[in-house]
């Protein structure tokens, strides 16, 4: 497939060039190695994974907003948070940010897939069905801890364990959901998510399973893939001249040849060149960016930045969705919480003892251990609710927790109509790129923040949980209109860090033209009017969909992967 001998310009040279070796990347990086022939580099702006608190699940309070392995971008004032600016952690590490998440494997509902199916105008984006390959290649990549059945498949990469550890105050707020009509599940991920149940985390052990571990460890020494650590991308290499061969899909009209990508390695600039592909795997931020900066983007936008336009690509950046999650606190008495675990430096010890010796126990725990799923609506097709529940309280993430017992349940809306956008801020690559989220920005956004509210009073007001006197101390029981309680939302949301959409995917006509300008991508994650580039992460998603956001990225790394291989 290579060319024999250097090219001019360029310092090193492979068949595919991947950026970003988060989840996409990683799971790209092994499957175009598989075959020998494929010279394959694998780009990754952070360091190595090899730090303990990556690997401990609870490290990841010292993981997330410590830039040894998050990008610790902050996002523009919003006004749907009160003016706020916020922090907005992405992954700045090999694994990404599958190194620092929440660990927690959610695919989301068969409604998410049908909505992908219809922007992309492709049925294989489905659950099931005669065409739908959605749930058959969730269980392909899985290696789920109870065995084979129809929702769940083994011997796949990536693993799917129970948590180790439960909570009876946790136990209680299922109990009191269920009063409320939100019916206990053994498990979410079958299609259809409405009640309540501990999240599945992917772990190994009781150790976090990132998917670094899972796709990218396991084959590092190969003769045929090479990893940079240290390697920020700056700048797509193009040429004009492309080949007939190549114009087909997404780059039937293309003018331009992405051939490489431009590197600042350890303090030196290299350009390295790609014969057959570059594929952008730098997330819903960095993707966008580094298009942007590369000249591929809106025309107007660029231009204001005096970056020289390649191709006008209206929809790179934009689009922008994410969960926004409203945390409550409420104080209880009598239960066992991590905060009252904590203040004690006896409890403290035993937790770390029972986590060397056992692999359980509260150290193993996710961010977030119980989930729920309802509708604000009855009439919803499929709830738009999420509850993460935390056994524990703070003021806000990287502070000490309360001195007192107390749970957090966060709810947030899945489908939000908020659209916000991702922005270079001027030509250098390197600045960070402006963040606008717009919150809280429709009416039915807002209207589904009241709901939620609400609705998570209910349930704490409940009788299964009457025995630990709940006290509500986030928002406040004295708000209590719907003015009030937007304004509580305003004050309190923040991200879940589900950004997604930036470069979404859409359905194109038979002469390869998007039926909508927002469109950059088809559905073999194929740049539009670019050849020999594709984008393969959650800026590709049209929608975002029903949960945490990991699972369904492997889902379109892999389809990519099968995209290119054919």
């Amino acid at each position: 497939m290579s060319e024999i001998g250097p090219s001019p310009g360029f310092d090193a040279e492979f068949d595919f060039v991947i950026v970003g070796a988060g989840s996409a990347g990683c799971l790209l990086a092994n499957r175009l190695s598989a075959n020998p022939r494929h010279r394959v580099l694998l780009v990754e702006a952070g360091g190595k994974d090899d730090w303990l608190w990556i690997k401990v699940p609870v490290g990841y309070l010292y993981t997330i907003a410590n830039p040894r392995t998050d990008w610790c971008f902050t996002t523009d004032p919003d006004p749907g948070l009160a003016g706020r600016s916020i922090h907005y952690a992405r992954g700045r590490v090999i694994g990404g940010s599958s190194s620092i998440n929440a660990m927690i494997h959610m695919r989301g509902q068969i409604s998410d897939y049908d909505l992908w199916a219809l922007a992309t105008d492709d049925d294989r984006w489905r659950w099931g069905g005669p065409a739908g390959q959605t749930l058959t290649i969730y269980k392909e990549l899985e290696d789920y801890f109870g065995g084979a059945d129809e929702w769940h498949g083994v011997g796949g990469e990536i693993r799917v364990e129970r948590p180790r550890v439960r909570w009876k105050i946790l136990d209680a707020w299922q109990a009191a959901a269920a009063q409320k009509g939100i019916v206990p599940l053994d498990e979410f991920n079958r299609g259809d998510n409405a009640g309540s149940a501990y999240f599945h985390v992917n772990q190994r052990r009781g150790r976090r399973w990132s998917m670094a571990d899972a796709f990218l460890h396991p084959v590092a020494r190969r003769p045929n893939l090479t990893v940079y650590t240290r390697a920020q991308a700056t700048k797509l290499l193009m040429d004009d001249h492309v080949r007939d061969e190549q114009r087909r899909g997404a780059w039937t009209s293309a003018r331009h040849r992405a051939i490489g990508v431009r590197l600042l390695k350890d303090g030196h600039v290299m350009n390295v060149r790609a014969h057959a592909e570059v594929i952008l795997s730098a997330g819903a931020i960095g993707t966008p960016h580094l298009m942007q900066a590369s000249g591929l983007g809106p025309a107007g936008l660029l231009s204001s930045h005096q970056v020289p336009l390649t191709v006008d690509l209206p929809g790179v950046g934009e689009n922008l969705q994410d969960h926004l999650q409203l945390r409550t606190v409420y104080r209880v008495r009598g239960a066992r919480t991590v905060n009252t675990l904590y203040r004690n430096w006896v409890t403290r010890a035993g937790m770390g003892l029972q986590y060397l010796m056992l692999r359980s126990g509260p150290m193993t725990m996710p961010p977030s251990t119980l989930g729920a799923f309802a509708k604000s609506d009855p009439s919803f097709a499929s709830p738009d609710l999420e509850w993460h529940v935390q056994p524990l309280s703070l003021a806000k993430f990287g502070e000490p927790l309360h001195r007192f017992g107390a749970i957090t349940p966060s709810v947030c809306n899945l489908r939000p109509s908020s659209r916000g956008h991702v922005r270079i801020t001027g030509a250098d690559p390197l600045t960070h790129p402006a963040i606008s989220c717009n919150y809280l920005s429709t009416d039915a956004d807002r209207h589904a923040a009241v709901v939620g509210l609400r609705m998570t009073r209910q349930i704490m007001a409940a009788p299964a949980l009457a025995r630990y006197r709940p006290q509500e101390m986030l928002p406040g029981p004295g708000l209590t209109s719907d003015d009030d309680l937007q304004q509580a939302a305003r004050e309190l949301g923040t991200t879940i860090f589900h950004p997604v959409g930036t470069c979404a995917m859409g359905s194109f006509d038979a002469q390869g033209v998007p039926r909508s300008a927002a469109s950059v991508v088809d559905t073999d994650c194929r740049v539009y009017r670019v050849a020999g580039l594709r984008v393969a992460d959650a800026s590709a998603m049209p929608t975002i969909t029903s949960g945490n956001t990991n699972a369904p990225v492997m889902l379109i790394a892999e389809r990519a992967a099968r995209a290119i291989l054919t």
